[in-house]
C-alpha cells in the first residue's frame, strides 16, 4: 500500500508543487480545497500522470463542517504525511480591517494548523512514524508587514511547530515549519503585493521551495527556509534592533505596493 498525503490549499501555488511533488515519488494524495471544481480537476490530472490515488475533499478550513471533514479523515486513514498549506493575508491595515475578517485569517492560519496538526499526530505516534509540514513564512521573523496580523499568525505557525516537533521527534514523527519568502503564487495577488515592483531576485519558484522543504523535513529540521538569500535575511531580522526594523519596515511594505497605517 502506497504511503499518503493530505494536503490543503491544495490547487495552487506550494500546496499544488506538493501535491506534483508527492505524486512523482509515488504517494497517493488526499488534496483539500474550497473549490471542488478545480480540485476534482487537479486530483484527475495527477492520477493519470503519475499513477497514483488522489481523492478530493472539498472543503472551507474557516468553517467548522469543514475542519470537522477533514480531522475525521487524518483520524480514520494513515497519513503518512499532513501538509498545512492553506492560508490567507489581508491587504488592509488593522486600523481599517473587519474584525471577522481578522478572525477569518486566525481561524485559517492559526485554528486550522492547530487542529489538524492535533487530529494527525497520535495515530502518527501511535505508528512510530509520520511528519507534518506547517507552511509558515519569513514574515513570521519580525513584524515586516506594519499594520497585518499576517506575520503575527505565521510566528505563531513557526512556534507551535518548533514545539511540536521538539514533543514528538523521539517518537518517530516529524513536524517541521516550512518559511518561504515571496514565491510566485496566487497568494500574494490576493494579498495585493505589486509583484512589478519588487526585484526579480527576492522571488522564489513554489517547486524550489517544495523540494528544499522536503530535505529539510528528511534532515529532521524543525524549521526550514528555502534559499540562501532568505537564510541570510532571517539571520540579520534575528540581529537587527527592533528601533531598526520599525523604521525600515514601512518603507519596505510602500515599496511592494502596502499602504501603512491609516490610509487603507
Amino acid at each position: 500500500m502506497a504511503p499518503t498525503a493530505l494536503i490543503t490549499g491544495a490547487t495552487a501555488g506550494i500546496g499544488a508543487a506538493f501535491a506534483r511533488d508527492r505524486a512523482a515519488a509515488g504517494m497517493d494524495l488526499i488534496l483539500v480545497a474550497r473549490d471542488a471544481a478545480r480540485l476534482d480537476s487537479f486530483c484527475a490530472e495527477l492520477s493519470q500522470e503519475h499513477g497514483v490515488r488522489a481523492t478530493a475533499v472539498p472543503a472551507d478550513l474557516t468553517k467548522p463542517a469543514g475542519l470537522a471533514a477533514v480531522e475525521q479523515v487524518l483520524t480514520t486513514e494513515p497519513i503518512d504525511l499532513l501538509v498545512n498549506n492553506a492560508g490567507l493575508g489581508l491587504n488592509k491595515s488593522f486600523l481599517k480591517s473587519d474584525v471577522e475578517d481578522e478572525l477569518h485569517l486566525l481561524n485559517l492560519n492559526i485554528v486550522a494548523v492547530m487542529r489538524l496538526t492535533h487530529s494527525a499526530l497520535p495515530k502518527m505516534v501511535e505508528r512510530g512514524k509520520g511528519a507534518i509540514v506547517n507552511v509558515s513564512s519569513v514574515a513570521g521573523f519580525a513584524a515586516t508587514m506594519p499594520g497585518s496580523t499576517y506575520p503575527a499568525s505565521k510566528a505563531w505557525v513557526t512556534s507551535f511547530s518548533e514545539a511540536v516537533g521538539m514533543l514528538v521527534k523521539h517518537r518517530g514523527v516529524r513536524v517541521m515549519a516550512l518559511c518561504p519568502g515571496f514565491t510566485r503564487t496566487e497568494f500574494h495577488e490576493r494579498a495585493g503585493i505589486a509583484a512589478h515592483q519588487m526585484p526579480g531576485f527576492v522571488w522564489l519558484r513554489a517547486t524550489d521551495v517544495v523540494r528544499q522543504g522536503m530535505r529539510d523535513l528528511q534532515k529532521g529540521k524543525l524549521v526550514s527556509v528555502p534559499s540562501v538569500r532568505y537564510k541570510v535575511a532571517v539571520g540579520a531580522l534575528k540581529i537587527t534592533p527592533r528601533a531598526v526594523l520599525h523604521r525600515v519596515m514601512p518603507r519596505g511594505a510602500k515599496s511592494m505596493g502596502r499602504t501603512v497605517g491609516d490610509s487603507q
